[in-house]
């Protein structure tokens, strides 16, 4: 089949996305389309401008023998604002409020548009630090790490409470929840992390960081990296805080439980790197 241009770009683009973060050759492209390689640079020319100027991401060259094309997911700046402002609306509805200052956000997290939106803005802070997987506590957490791993192209780890006959053989930490102080126990299969691998964690919420730092312990015992901590809503801070280093969407500021309301701020992504890439 010969493909014509307009044919090859839609089919090249919807490959592309299809692959963040996979080097793909010119060879691939051009024994796909039967078009030279030099038509198939043409192309990519066209997608890398295109892409950039409709803050779809960045398409990288890597040159050499073993060299290729790459997507990379970038939200702008104006996306990243976009998308924390518009979960600061749907967050500050009085009837969200939950006792102990939490919030309900399981409509939001099984929002597949609405997750993607904030997978990618989350993963724009991390596009080049290598990470090799992320890390999330059952249950809440899955679908944010899942929607971070699809712009990453990496895999998700799930951190349980208990153990499970189906995951084999597991390491078992014990941890104290930074918010209620009570010691808790997490449980990961021995399968699910190599020794080396740089991991994200990530939560939905964290108050003074228990959970995270929990993680972080796991991390230990499997001889792996702390990649970074990125988690959807960080309360304010009343006590002193486990974890020094994470990026944060929104900052729940102030709850008033009586009247029914609801204090939001923008997190600190934009002071700790979520628009690092913006101005490169």
């Amino acid at each position: 089949m010969k493909w014509k241009r307009s044919e090859r770009l839609v089919d090249m683009t919807r490959h592309l996305l299809e692959n963040p973060h996979t080097l793909i050759s010119l060879t691939f492209f051009s024994n796909r389309y039967a078009a030279a390689k030099s038509s198939i640079s043409e192309d990519l020319g066209i997608l890398k401008e295109t892409f950039e100027e409709s803050g779809t991401g960045r398409l990288v060259t890597i040159s050499g023998a073993a060299g290729g094309i790459k997507y990379i997911p970038l939200a702008s700046e104006e996306e990243g604002k976009d998308v924390i402002h518009s979960l600061m609306d749907e967050l500050r509805k009085s009837d969200r409020l939950l006792p102990g200052g939490y919030l309900y956000m399981t409509d939001l997290l099984g929002n597949p548009k609405f997750l993607d939106r904030i997978g990618k803005v989350i993963a724009t802070a991390f596009f080049d630090a290598e990470i090799d997987a992320i890390m999330t506590v059952a249950t809440k957490g899955i679908p944010i790490a899942h929607a971070i791993a699809r712009h990453l192209n990496v895999p998700v780890i799930v951190v349980r409470r208990d153990s499970k006959v189906t995951e084999g053989s597991t390491v078992s930490i014990n941890y104290v929840s930074g918010s209620a102080r009570r010691i808790q126990t997490m449980v990961l299969s021995k399968r699910s992390m190599q020794s080396g691998q740089k991991v994200l964690l990530t939560d939905d919420f964290m108050k003074v960081g228990g959970t995270i730092q929990g993680m972080k312990s796991l991390l230990e015992e499997f001889n792996c990296e702390l990649g970074g901590v990125a988690v959807l809503v960080e309360a304010e801070h009343l006590e002193e805080v486990l974890v020094d280093d994470y990026l944060s969407l929104i900052k729940l500021h102030a709850v008033d439980e009586k009247h029914r309301k609801i204090e939001l701020e923008e997190g600190n992504y934009f002071t700790r790197g979520g628009n690092q890439t913006w101005n490169m």
